[in-house]
C-alpha cells in the first residue's frame, strides 16, 4: 500500500491519519483515500474494531445459536423427531471467533482499502497525540499529518459503586468458558436486553434490572411493553424502576447486588453480575489536550454538524462522539468525516433515518419517530398489525409481536415504523428506505410484496393506514387480506 513521505526524523508524513479501524474508521479512511489524500489507518488491535470483535458480529452469532436452540425445540410440531438439543458453549465460542475472523479478513473490504491507497497499521498499540499534528503509538509508530479523524470508539461505562470490580461487562459475558446457572444483568437498554435474552435461551436463570420506568427506554413504549412481557414469559425476571445500587458483595455462590428504593433495602444474587449501563468514549490514551480537542462532560468528543472537533484540523466519527452509537450511523459519520478532510465544500451529517434494532428474542427494531415523539409535532394516524394475524408468522410458529406504522395525516408521509417479532431487524429496513425516500403510505401500500413473507406485515400495515386516511381504498385494501 502507498505510504507517506518520511521527514528527517524518520516519521511518515500523511495528509490524513485515521485512528481506529471500526466501521467509522474504515469508511473514513476509504473515503479520504478515494478523494486522493495520502491516508494512514491506525488501529490499536485488529482490523474491524468493536463491531467485528466485541459488538454486533459476535452478538448476532450468539443470538443465532439461541435461535437454533429455540427452533430445534419446536421441530416436533412439524413432524420431525430429534433428541433434546444440548449447547456446547466452548464450541459455540470457537464459532464466534471464526465468524469474527471471517468478517475481519473480508478480502473485498481489504482490497477496497488497498485500492484507495490507504496505508494500514494493525496492532500498532494505543495512539496518542504528541502535538496537534503528530501521533505516536505504543508500538513505536510515529505519524505526522495535516488532518486527523478520531474513530476510537467507546467502552462500557463504569459505576463509582463499592464492589464494582466484582461485576462483568457485556464483553466478559461473550468470553465466558461456560454458561452460568444464574445471572443478574444491570441495565435494560439494548446491550443489557441482548445479554439477558441470549443467556436465558442458553438456560441461565436471568434477572434483568432497569433503573428507569421501563426497559428499552429509547424505544416506542409499545415496543418496551411487548419485549418485557415476552421476556417474562420465558421465565426471566424483569425489574423496572428498581431503585439505586448501594454496593456489590462477593458471596460463596457469586456476587450479591444490594439496592434500595424509597428507603427499602433489597438484594439479588447470581453467579455472574453483568453491568450494561451505557458507553463512554474510548479516548483515555489519546492525550487529546495536546491536540486541542475538547470533550463534553460525559467524555465524548465535541463535534459540529460537519463532525469537526474544537481543533479545526481534527474530525471525529462514530461512537467516540456519543451521538448515535450504531453501526449504520458510524458508517455515515465515517463517510462525512472522510469527505470533509478534502478541500471541498463540507457536507453535514444527518440522523433523520437511522434504523435501530436488537437481536433479542423476540427481536425489536425501529426507524423514524416513536409515536410519542410524532404526536408532539404531527397529527398522526397509527396502524398496527399483530404478528398472530399474518400468514407467514403462523406458518413459522413465530406469532409474537407486531408492526406499527406512524403516518402524518396531512402529508401521508411515514414518520416511523416499530416492529417486535421474528426478523424485525430486517423488516424495518424496508420501512427505513420508504421513510428516507419520502414515500406516502398509500404508495408503500401499492408496492407488490411476495406472499407469504414477513415484509408483507409492513405492506398490510401500510394498507390499513391508507384506508384510515381514505386514500385509494380499492387498490390499497388488497394487502390487508394477506
Amino acid at each position: 500500500m502507498a505510504g507517506g513521505a518520511a521527514d528527517m526524523n524518520g516519521q511518515a508524513s500523511m495528509d490524513v491519519v485515521v485512528i481506529g479501524a471500526g466501521p467509522a474508521g474504515l469508511l473514513a479512511a476509504l473515503r479520504a483515500g478515494d478523494l486522493g489524500a495520502r491516508t494512514a489507518l491506525v488501529t490499536r488491535d485488529e482490523f474491524g474494531g468493536m463491531a467485528a470483535h466485541d459488538g454486533p458480529v459476535p452478538v448476532r452469532t450468539l443470538a443465532q445459536a439461541a435461535r437454533l436452540l429455540r427452533d430445534a425445540r419446536q421441530l416436533g410440531r412439524y413432524g420431525i423427531s430429534v433428541t433434546e438439543p444440548v449447547l456446547d458453549y466452548a464450541r459455540l465460542l470457537t464459532r464466534v471467533r471464526e465468524v469474527a475472523g471471517d468478517v475481519r479478513d473480508q478480502a473485498a473490504l481489504r482490497a477496497q482499502i488497498a485500492a484507495a491507497g490507504v496505508t494500514v497499521h494493525e496492532h500498532a498499540g494505543a495512539a496518542r497525540f504528541v502535538d496537534p499534528h503528530t501521533v505516536e503509538t505504543q508500538g513505536g509508530l510515529r505519524l505526522r499529518a495535516e488532518k486527523f479523524i478520531l474513530c476510537s470508539g467507546g467502552v462500557s461505562r463504569r459505576l463509582p459503586i463499592p464492589g464494582f470490580e466484582l461485576t462483568a461487562t457485556h464483553s466478559d459475558a461473550w468470553s465466558l468458558t461456560a454458561v452460568p446457572p444464574t445471572m443478574v444483568v444491570v441495565g435494560g437498554g439494548a446491550t443489557g436486553a441482548q445479554v439477558a435474552s441470549i443467556f436465558t435461551a442458553f438456560g441461565t436463570r436471568v434477572q434483568l434490572f432497569e433503573a428507569g420506568a421501563r426497559i428499552l427506554p429509547t424505544e416506542d413504549e409499545d415496543v418496551s411493553t411487548a419485549v418485557a412481557e415476552s421476556f417474562r414469559q420465558t421465565g426471566m425476571v424483569v425489574r423496572e424502576a428498581f431503585g439505586s445500587i448501594e454496593r456489590f458483595e462477593r458471596t460463596p455462590g457469586g456476587v450479591r447486588m444490594v439496592f434500595s428504593r424509597d428507603g427499602v433495602r433489597d438484594s439479588a444474587e447470581a453467579a455472574l453480575v453483568v453491568v450494561a449501563v451505557g458507553w463512554t468514549a474510548d479516548t483515555s490514551a489519546l492525550n487529546l489536550a495536546a491536540a486541542g480537542v475538547e470533550t463534553d462532560p460525559r467524555g465524548f468528543v465535541r463535534v459540529d454538524a460537519h463532525l469537526r472537533t474544537s481543533a479545526q484540523h481534527i474530525f471525529a466519527a462514530g461512537d467516540v462522539t456519543g451521538r448515535m452509537m450504531l453501526v449504520p450511523q458510524a458508517l455515515q459519520d465515517g463517510f462525512v468525516a472522510g469527505s470533509n478532510t478534502a478541500n471541498t465544500p463540507m457536507i453535514t451529517v444527518t440522523d433523520e433515518v437511522s434504523p435501530i434494532g436488537s437481536f433479542t428474542d423476540p427481536e425489536y427494531a425501529q426507524a423514524g419517530l416513536t409515536e410519542a415523539k410524532a404526536r408532539q409535532t404531527h397529527d398522526v394516524v397509527v396502524a398496527v398489525v399483530r404478528f398472530d394475524a399474518t400468514a407467514r408468522t403462523l406458518i413459522d410458529g413465530r406469532t409474537t409481536g407486531f408492526c406499527k406504522l406512524i403516518v402524518d395525516r396531512a402529508t401521508r408521509r411515514i414518520l416511523g415504523c416499530h416492529v417486535v417479532g421474528e426478523r424485525a431487524v430486517d423488516l424495518v429496513q424496508t420501512a427505513a428506505i420508504a421513510i428516507a425516500a419520502g414515500m406516502r403510505v398509500d404508495e408503500l401500500a401499492r408496492v407488490p410484496l411476495s406472499f407469504p413473507t414477513y415484509t408483507g406485515v409492513l405492506g398490510r400495515a401500510a394498507a390499513i393506514a391508507a384506508r384510515q386516511l381514505k386514500v385509494d381504498v380499492d387498490r390499497a385494501r388488497l394487502a390487508e387480506l394477506l
